[in-house]
């Protein structure tokens, strides 16, 4: 399960006192000007004091610069994130060594464009006017963070807390960068000193939870996720009062079902994805977080084998599901899929994984088999989706089609059909490193038939090929800890092949066992394969959001 934006927000707001501090001068009203400057301010009150004190027209110069530099916060603090980058572009060109609108324009641009490189700039050029500021180096770690820069990242919290030792989310973040670089016992020394500076702030003991499971102790896990869930229920404070509603009850109760699971207690493990789920989502990524709850959820309710309760080792546990899917009954048969599946398996298990392979599956068989390995999932450390066959995109999400796929009945296009995004939200854990590959947007009359089927009356869009997963935007990932990998371009077509094998399969199959190659080099030869083995007709397309170099077959020999 992912750290939130939910998290990341209640972290950084508490700078802005720190990064447009200043007095302002003049004559209106004194209530306006407090409330136009105090971050404890509601939004909405400070947006308003703001607005009123600039179209006085009685301030200039830095007082008006500091003022829309506070509007932009309050414009942040509302998720305007568009009118805060405004807000702060008016205040640096009244005044060009303003420190804090730099930071605010760095914030908003980082939190509400996804534009690291761009807030770093921000940063830096803050930090070039006031090298003294902890709140701008703490910002400028996370950006770093968020582009996989770890040593960067763990630098910048380190100045933070130098120049300000009791900064609990500059320990809190650095204790996360360090888990992400696999220093379990470095991430736990800093998150207890965030827990002794803000005993009081449950997003620590979140991250804390975090880091006992990935130690394997999930009975401190669950004990933090515990105190987490008893701390949101105090008053909210100045630093809780930015977590949208119902973070805390949603991230806590499905990291606290994670926990549950993978000790084999799935009693308790439903009971807390269903708690999840009655919570309202105010947040797209706290939506997010509530379809792995509805995910391990439908895989716990399916009936498949629990897992044993794991050991210390068990995260070393590398386990595969294999799928090819070729005898079509009304989606045209494909011939190669079934050779892909059993080729790809043998060479997974030559490289040591616990290999579930399925040919040929129905709806049933295609659900039962994929519950079965997210169940599986619970207590691995590598799990790897290798699918083959017919894949079709509807109103933008993709389902992966069994064989008794029945088109003709339009109510029930994708009844039959096994969810990509379900299973995505079922691997969705930053602890275990998850590899989903797609050799599914076979050349084939499905999503013509599918648009056929639906009728003039449906509002149904049918296309080739398979779209980005759904939550992708431009520079997004999917969740962290994971790489998705298509045999071609989103929306683009692939090829089944001549031979016994795809083009992509055939080229997948030569290089995943090389000692010494890292996954996403492996992916490039991939590409290079296909792309010349077509004559440039697909080009392999994949998303990752990996926190470390992965090598499937082991250091080179």
């Amino acid at each position: 399960m992912r750290e939130t934006s939910g998290m990341r927000r209640v972290l950084v707001t508490a700078i802005f006192a720190a990064a447009l501090a200043g007095g302002l001068a003049g004559s209106a009203a004194a209530d306006d000007r407090t409330i136009c400057i105090d971050l404890r301010s509601p939004a909405d009150a400070q947006l308003v004091a703001c607005s009123r004190l600039i179209e006085s027209g009685r301030f200039s110069g830095h007082n008006l610069s500091m003022l829309h530099g506070w509007r932009g916060v309050a414009y942040f603090k509302k998720d305007d994130f568009e009118r805060a980058i405004a807000e702060s572009d008016l205040a640096i060109r009244l005044e060009p060594a303003n420190v804090g609108p730099y930071n605010v324009r760095g914030l908003a641009r980082m939190t509400g464009r996804e534009d690291y490189a761009g807030a770093i700039a921000d940063f830096d050029r803050s930090i070039r006017l006031d090298a003294r500021n902890s709140g701008v180096f703490y910002n400028r770690g996370l950006a770093y963070n968020k582009l996989g820069d770890r040593a960067r990242a763990i630098a910048d919290f380190t100045e933070a807390v130098r120049l300000d030792p009791n900064r609990a989310a500059a320990y809190q973040n650095r204790g996360s960068a360090k888990r992400e670089q696999g220093d379990l016992d470095g991430a736990l020394a800093d998150v207890n000193q965030a827990i002794r500076l803000a005993p009081d702030l449950p997003t620590s003991f979140l991250s804390r939870g975090l880091t006992w499971r990935a130690k394997g102790d999930f009975d401190a896990a669950i004990a933090d996720y515990s105190e987490a869930l008893r701390l949101d229920q105090k008053p909210q404070d100045t630093l809780k009062q930015h977590i949208p509603m119902g973070t805390i009850q949603i991230q806590a109760r499905t990291a606290r079902g994670l926990a549950y699971e993978a000790k084999g207690d799935d009693t308790r493990a439903k009971a807390d994805f269903s708690a999840a789920l009655s919570v309202h989502a105010t947040s797209p990524v706290n939506r997010a977080v509530q379809g792995t709850a509805r995910a391990r959820l439908a895989a716990l309710a399916s009936g498949t084998t629990s897992p044993a309760p794991p050991a210390q080792a068990a995260r070393s546990r590398r386990i595969a599901l294999v799928i090819g899917n070729g005898a079509y009954a009304s989606a045209g048969a494909l011939a190669n899929p079934p050779n892909d599946a059993r080729a790809v398996a043998k060479s997974l298990r030559d490289i040591g994984f616990e290999v579930t392979e399925g040919t040929d599956l129905d709806g049933a068989a295609m659900k039962r088999t994929v519950s079965a390995f997210l169940r599986n999932a619970a207590t691995a450390g590598t799990a790897v989706l290798f699918y083959a066959g017919h894949g079709v995109q509807i109103d933008g999400k993709n389902y992966l089609v069994p064989v008794d796929a029945r088109l003709g009945t339009p109510g029930g296009l994708t009844a039959d059909m096994t969810e990509l995004d379900a299973i995505m939200a079922g691997l969705d854990d930053q602890l275990r490193t998850n590899i989903v590959i797609l050799d599914a947007c076979r050349d084939n009359p499905l999503a013509r038939d599918v648009v056929a089927q639906a009728g003039p009356s449906r509002s149904i869009v049918a296309r080739a090929g398979l779209a980005a997963p759904s939550g992708l935007g431009a520079g997004a990932t999917v969740g962290a800890g994971t790489l998705i990998a298509f045999a071609t371009a989103p929306g683009q077509i692939a090829l089944d092949g001549d031979g016994a094998n795809s083009p992509f399969s055939s080229a997948l199959m030569r290089h995943i066992g090389t000692p010494g190659l890292e996954l996403q080099q492996m992916l490039t030869r991939v590409r290079a394969d296909v792309v010349a083995a077509t004559r440039g007709k697909q080009v392999p397309w994949s998303n990752s959001s990996l926190l470390g170099e992965v090598y499937l077959a082991g250091p080179k020999r």
